[in-house]
């Protein structure tokens, strides 16, 4: 196992994976973090934990249109997959308020 010293969205991590795939880290780092610094700098996503969820979901959503056209989404185009995570972001946005008051 080899460890690898990451920064995602100004954060420093250490991760592991096995020899040979540390370019293919490196990579799914560099995008994960293209994605986040992008949603924090559009300034409609506010915290880490919203950006995060948001990132994954856009992330999940690439995926399975490009996985399987038949999927889920393989029929829809990425403007309509656009949409339904807009759409899922105001249902984390008002599902989360209330834990800004927390703070």
């Amino acid at each position: 196992m080899i460890h690898l010293d990451v920064i995602i969205m100004g954060q420093s991590y250490r991760l592991a994976c096995r020899e040979g795939e540390e370019h293919t880290l490196r990579e799914a780092v560099h995008y994960l973090d293209s994605k986040m610094c992008a949603l924090r700098d559009s300034g409609k996503v506010k915290g880490t934990d919203r950006i995060a969820v948001m990132a994954a979901l856009s992330v999940a959503a690439e995926f399975l249109s490009v996985k399987s056209p038949q999927g889920p989404l393989g029929d829809q185009s990425m403007l309509e997959v656009k949409q339904k995570l807009e759409a899922m972001h105001s249902v984390l946005d008002q599902a989360l308020a209330p834990q800004e008051n927390l703070v």
